[in-house]
């Protein structure tokens, strides 16, 4: 589908064998092609179903990809591998970050290092030494100029009852640091607990650099929208989380700043008065910010349909377009997930 500014392609639909794909991550390589990443699900659609992270390629900057999957990471997990992050490192190496799930309990982001423009990658790395459940999401790692990368992670208590309808105790927020390009880690000093009121806790948490240095940390909730939480000290601690203005269903927020005007660019689910999704993620909304997240302006709707859901998103910036993905399902019970991957001219954002 494409208008003026907007180009949308239905990349990667289900099927019998391959009933979701979801959770990506774009990196543009030095010879120019894109590098997409996803969770590639060949067993059941649920969180829980087996699945490896797959690869496609496209040489017209996302109008067009590879037909065909190669083979990030085999699935390593009794579960699965899943949630991906690209990163290009300052060091000019690609990092790949994914979860390992084994269980309800155990989930562990890893990491590996591509230093021939990921042809191949390197022994996996253990990003966290604990045990328990540490949730990922994909496309959510950066790099700040210092050289340390910060992996923002919820922890969970462990889920319990059937895969299929885990129910998960509220979780806290925090983050893994490393100051050696991912060989060795260490948490934050700071751990944010649930808020009081909160069935969910803080969930799904992603980090941006402000202009001043400090990060920004955006947690999901289901009080309402994003909170957020900011360190002075490269991620050592957080402040106490603050409601954002990012107003919404529990589910996650994108943020990234617009390198061509320096201005923050947010991609979330925004309430709707008509959602017929027993998770009401049908809108899907952008926003910007001058003023590095304090305030919001010129919220636009990406993409809205009662029936459906939109959400795990990616982002990255190329010549003068955002290229996004992000995970869709069709029906009530959320069976089969598509990806989508949508090509936005920046000047359609301020419009």
């Amino acid at each position: 589908m494409r208008d003026d500014q907007i180009t949308k392609v239905q990349l990667l639909p289900p099927s019998e064998a391959n009933p979701r794909n979801s959770e990506a991550s774009i990196i543009q390589l030095k010879d120019g092609r894109l590098l997409l990443a996803y969770s590639h699900f060949y067993g059941r659609d649920m969180d829980a179903g087996a699945a490896y992270i797959a690869g496609r390629f496209s040489e017209d900057n996302g109008r067009t990809w590879t037909g065909k999957d190669i083979v990030l990471v085999e699935n390593e997990g009794k579960f699965n591998v899943m949630s991906v992050s690209l990163l290009r490192l300052l060091s000019g190496e690609i990092a790949l970050f994914y979860l390992v799930k084994n269980s309800q309990s155990d989930c562990i982001p890893y990491v590996r290092i591509s230093n021939d423009e990921a042809r191949t990658w390197g022994n996996r790395i253990r990003v966290i030494s604990q045990e328990g459940y540490y949730g990922l999401n994909n496309d959510r790692v950066i790099q700040l100029p210092s050289g340390r990368l910060i992996v923002p992670v919820e922890f969970s208590p462990g889920a319990y009852g059937p895969p299929e309808a885990p129910i998960v105790p509220p979780c806290q927020s925090m983050c893994f640091l490393s100051d050696d390009k991912g060989i060795s880690w260490h948490r934050s000093q700071t751990v944010l607990e649930p808020l009081i009121g909160s069935k969910s806790g803080l969930q799904e948490p992603g980090v941006v650099e402000l202009k001043d240095s400090s990060v920004m940390m955006f947690m999901r909730t289901d009080l309402g929208g994003q909170f957020v939480s900011y360190s002075y000290d490269r991620g050592e601690t957080w402040t106490n989380p603050v409601f954002s203005s990012l107003k919404g269903p529990c589910s996650p927020a994108t943020i990234k700043r617009i390198p061509s005007t320096g201005d923050l660019l947010a991609i979330w689910n925004t309430p709707s008065a008509i959602c017929r999704r027993p998770l009401p993620r049908c809108t899907l909304s952008t926003a910007i910010s001058k003023d590095e997240g304090k305030s919001w302006q010129n919220i636009k709707t990406l993409e809205y349909d009662p029936e459906a859901s939109y959400c795990y998103v990616s982002l990255l910036f190329v010549d003068d377009k955002a290229i996004m993905t992000y995970a869709h399902r069709h029906n009530f019970f959320f069976k089969g997930g598509m990806l989508l991957l949508t090509l936005v001219d920046i000047n359609w954002f301020y419009e």
